[in-house]
């Protein structure tokens, strides 16, 4: 985990292969102290390295991003407004690449949209 004590996973589902994993976002983290401290927003990139943390632990290996497409940002994501964020993710694994379509959604609807290419490290 790149950002310690930020996230954690509290269940993992698959179905018909798209895996739903449900997380809690610590509100209380330190990035927020900057972003930003009246309403924190969870920046994009961060929303996007959930993807690829949870693709890692999904499929037990190192992953690498070598890029990402039609990446929506739809809503902002407030930990503090609701805390738990769902991210569905369907993997395809084609050699020495594995390609994620994913969407993150919390009870307010989509927060993001992406399809991203990691090389296995």
């Amino acid at each position: 985990m790149v950002l310690k004590d930020f996230y954690s996973v509290t269940n993992t589902v698959e179905e018909d292969g798209l895996y739903t994993t449900t997380i809690k976002v610590n509100g209380k983290h330190e990035i927020y102290n900057g972003h930003f401290p009246s309403r924190p927003v969870t920046p994009g990139v961060v929303l996007m390295l959930l993807f690829k943390e949870n693709a890692e632990r999904i499929l037990d290996r190192k992953l690498h991003l070598k890029r990402a497409e039609n990446v929506k940002f739809a809503a902002v994501f407030d930990p503090n407004q609701c805390e738990l964020l769902n991210l569905e993710s369907k993997f395809e694994e084609n050699g020495e690449f594995v390609s994620l379509k994913g969407i993150a959604k919390n009870e307010n609807g989509i927060v993001l949209k992406i399809n991203a290419l990691y090389s296995v490290l």
